[in-house]
């Protein structure tokens, strides 16, 4: 079972990055390779040495390091990226590292290499074109049971699908849509244009939910995935179906897997309908 860090294991990252860098003048930053999934910016040493951290976010699955600079190191975790605080010497899969004034060693561990990290002038809502076309957060208040009846309607594609489209709402991946679909009693299998909008109504808090548990709790524990202190998360053990063939849902009904698009979905035939 393979799935890549979402949007609560970024969160994570982020505010676990905050106490580091937030405030802090980078002193020097290092490539020891000259890409990841794709290639470092060619600059990113020249604009980002020197510069003071002024803010970390988040959007959708990728971090935001902001600086005084108005640059933006925009990073990826890919499938098995996280960032390491504990300084020490680069290792193999180290492949950035942040040095702060105050000397703070961070890298960037990525054993993989799915990840990215990308620099970016201005706002970087408006001017990294990931983000462009993205749909609201969905921790957000834009995102509610009206924007999802409207990009719902007319559709057939299974409501998992829909809910895992970047363009109808960021940063949610497969485990997470597999829990909040369960919590809102919804079949993934169903096209999105059939689902009740009672049962919308309950999907949005349920999603909302979901992640804010997962956030709380530091996130899932994934094969590779780390927060940046080095602790897995803990998620998992609360984990509803995700992960879980063969055993029972709370409802009495038995879990399923089965594979959509090339990922493996958890449901209940019992009482997702």
């Amino acid at each position: 079972m393979r799935d890549m860090p979402e949007l609560p294991e970024v969160e994570t990252t982020v505010r676990g990055l905050a106490p580091f860098l937030e405030g802090q003048r980078l002193a020097a930053v290092t490539t020891f390779r000259p890409d990841l999934r794709r290639p470092f910016p060619a600059d990113l040493a020249q604009r980002l040495t020197g510069a003071t951290v002024t803010a970390l976010s988040r959007r959708a699955k990728y971090g935001i390091v902001s600086t005084d600079r108005d640059d933006h190191m925009i990073f990826h975790l890919g499938m098995s990226g996280r960032w390491r605080t504990e300084g020490g010497e680069p290792g193999k899969h180290d492949h950035l590292l942040l040095e702060t004034a105050a000397g703070h060693r961070l890298f960037l561990h990525d054993p993989r290499r799915f990840g990215s990290v990308d620099l970016v002038a201005g706002d970087p809502l408006a001017a990294f074109a990931a983000f462009v076309t993205l749909g609201p957060e969905p921790l957000s208040d834009a995102f509610d049971a009206a924007h999802l009846v409207r990009a719902f309607a007319g559709r057939r594609a299974p409501v998992k699908a829909m809910l895992l489209d970047q363009n109808v709402v960021a940063g949610l991946g497969n485990i997470y849509v597999c829990e909040a679909l369960n919590m809102a009693r919804i079949s993934p299998l169903k096209p999105a244009a059939d689902v009740p909008k009672a049962k919308i109504g309950a999907l949005v808090p349920a999603i909302k939910a979901v992640l804010a548990a997962a956030i709380a709790a530091g996130g899932s524990t994934l094969r590779d995935f780390l927060s940046p202190d080095g602790d897995l998360g803990y998620f998992a053990k609360d984990w509803r179906v995700y992960g879980r063939a063969g055993d029972r849902c709370e409802c009495g009904g038995s879990i399923v897997r089965v594979v959509q698009s090339g990922r493996s979905t958890f449901y209940c035939r019992k009482c997702q309908r």
